[in-house]
C-alpha cells in the first residue's frame, strides 16, 4: 500500500469499520451499543460508507437477524455473525474469516470494548493489512473495576492481549477525561489518545407518561436508569432511600447480572419496599417521558466511563445528581446541570433531600442541562471529531510510509 493510495484527502469519504461484539437490536447491553450506533449514523450523514461487525449474540439466546449478508440500519450496513461456541468471549470464527478478506478495504478500524475476542481479532487483521485501527475501551479498563471482579484473569489477558493492542493502535478514544487517566496509569507507550464524548439523540417531543407502559406511576418520583448492576451503586442509593421522605426512587433498567432479588432484599430489609419501585427494563420510545416527568435523576455509580443516561435526562431538561467516578460529571458540574458529591448514603440523602426542595433551582438545572447537550453533545458535533480523528491518524500514517 503505497502513502498516497492509503491516505484519503479532506474531499474524499471515507470508508470506516466498526467492530463490537453485540449490537442493535440487542439493547440489554446498555450505553455502547446506542453510542456506537450514535456515531456511525452520524458518520453516514457526513458522506462516509460505515460498517458494521458484530455478533448476533443476545443474552442467552441469538438476534432474529440475517446473518452472513449485511442488513442496512439507518444507513449503516451491520455484519451480523454467529458464535458457536465461547460465548462469554464472543467467539465468531466466520467474523475472522470476513475480516481476512475485507478489512484491506477500508480505510480505518475503529474497534469498541476490551477482554473480547472480536476486538482481539479485528486488531490482529486490521494490523496484517497495514490498515490504521483506532480501540476505544468503552470504561473497562478501570483498576478499581478489575480488581473487584475476575482480577487474575483480567490482568492476564491485558499482560497477554491488550497491552499489545493498545500499544500497536494508531490511536486510542475515550469518553471522558476519567478514563484518559485511567488508561495512562497502566504507563503504556500510547500513539494519541483523544476525549470524544459520546452524542444524544433528542427527540423532537417528549411523549406523555400516561400514555404510554408507565402512567401507573406516581406524578412525583426520583429515577434511576441504567443496567441493575453491581457497580451502579445502587446498593447505596436503596441505603441512602431510608432518609429521603415523601417521593418514591423508580428503578428502571435490565437486570443481565441477577443482582436485582439482593436489591430487593436490601430495600425490603430497610423498610422501602412502597418506596422503591423496580419497573424492569424501558424501550428507547418510553424512556423519555421517564426522564422528563421525574424530579431528579441519580446515577451513583463506582466507575462509569461516560454516562449516557446523564446525557439523556439533561437532554430531557430533568436536573441530575452523580457521583465524582461518573465520566460526564465534570460537564454537569461545569455548566451546572446538577450536582457531583460523594455517594455515601447519609450525605446522598442530604444532598437529594435539599435538590427536591428547591423547585426554581432544579428547573434552572434541568435548563442548563437541555442547552449544554444541544450545544456540546448532538451526534452531529461528535462524529465530526471522530472524523478528525481518523484524518489525523491516517495523515500519521501515510508519513510514516512516506518515510
Amino acid at each position: 500500500m503505497s502513502a498516497i493510495a492509503s491516505f484519503p484527502t479532506a474531499a474524499r469519504s471515507l470508508r470506516i469499520l466498526h467492530v463490537v461484539p453485540t449490537y442493535y437490536p440487542a439493547v440489554r447491553y446498555g450505553g455502547p451499543i446506542r453510542s456506537v450506533h450514535g456515531l456511525a449514523t452520524a458518520l453516514v450523514r457526513r458522506g462516509h460508507d460505515v460498517h458494521v461487525y458484530t455478533t448476533s449474540v443476545d443474552g442467552p439466546d441469538n438476534l432474529d437477524v440475517p446473518v452472513g449478508k449485511p442488513v442496512n440500519l439507518d444507513g449503516v450496513w451491520v455484519h451480523y455473525f454467529p458464535v458457536p461456541a465461547m460465548r462469554r468471549l464472543y467467539w465468531a470464527p466466520q467474523l475472522a474469516n470476513e475480516l481476512k478478506s475485507t478489512v484491506g478495504g477500508f480505510d480505518v478500524v475503529h474497534l469498541h470494548s476490551i477482554f473480547l475476542w472480536p476486538t482481539w481479532a479485528a486488531a490482529r487483521a486490521a494490523g496484517r493489512a497495514g490498515v490504521p485501527y483506532i480501540t476505544a475501551p468503552r470504561g473497562m479498563l478501570v483498576r478499581e473495576l478489575i480488581r473487584k471482579k475476575n482480577a487474575w484473569v483480567k490482568n492476564a489477558w491485558i499482560n497477554l492481549i491488550e497491552r499489545g493492542t493498545f500499544v500497536r493502535a494508531a490511536g486510542v478514544h475515550v469518553t471522558a477525561e476519567i478514563e484518559a487517566d485511567e488508561l495512562r496509569a497502566f504507563g503504556w507507550p500510547l500513539h494519541e489518545v483523544t476525549c470524544i464524548p459520546n452524542g444524544v439523540e433528542i427527540p423532537a417531543l417528549h411523549p406523555a407518561r400516561a400514555a404510554g407502559p408507565y402512567g401507573h406511576l406516581p406524578a412525583r418520583y426520583a429515577l434511576f436508569l441504567s443496567r441493575i448492576s453491581w457497580k451502579k451503586g445502587l446498593d447505596r442509593l436503596i441505603t441512602a432511600w431510608q432518609w429521603v421522605p415523601d417521593i418514591p426512587l423508580v428503578i428502571a433498567g435490565n437486570d443481565d447480572e441477577g443482582y436485582q432479588s439482593r436489591l430487593e432484599a436490601h430495600a425490603r430489609e430497610l423498610g422501602l419496599s412502597d418506596r422503591v419501585m423496580f419497573i424492569g427494563p424501558v424501550a428507547d420510545q418510553d424512556k423519555w417521558a421517564l426522564y422528563a416527568e421525574a424530579r431528579l435523576f441519580v446515577l451513583p455509580s463506582y466507575s462509569e466511563n461516560f454516562g449516557n443516561v446523564v446525557a439523556e435526562a439533561m437532554a430531557a431538561g430533568c436536573p441530575v445528581l452523580v457521583s465524582p467516578e461518573v465520566g460526564i460529571a465534570s460537564l454537569v458540574a461545569e455548566v451546572g446541570a446538577g450536582k457531583v458529591i460523594d455517594c455515601e448514603p447519609r450525605q446522598l440523602a442530604r444532598t437529594v433531600c435539599e435538590m427536591l426542595s428547591q423547585d426554581s433551582l432544579r428547573a434552572e438545572m434541568g435548563a442548563r442541562g437541555r442547552e449544554t447537550v444541544r450545544a456540546r453533545l448532538s451526534w452531529d458535533g461528535v462524529a465530526e471529531q471522530a472524523e478528525n480523528l481518523y484524518r489525523r491518524v491516517l495523515r500519521n500514517d501515510a508519513a510514516v510510509l512516506a518515510t
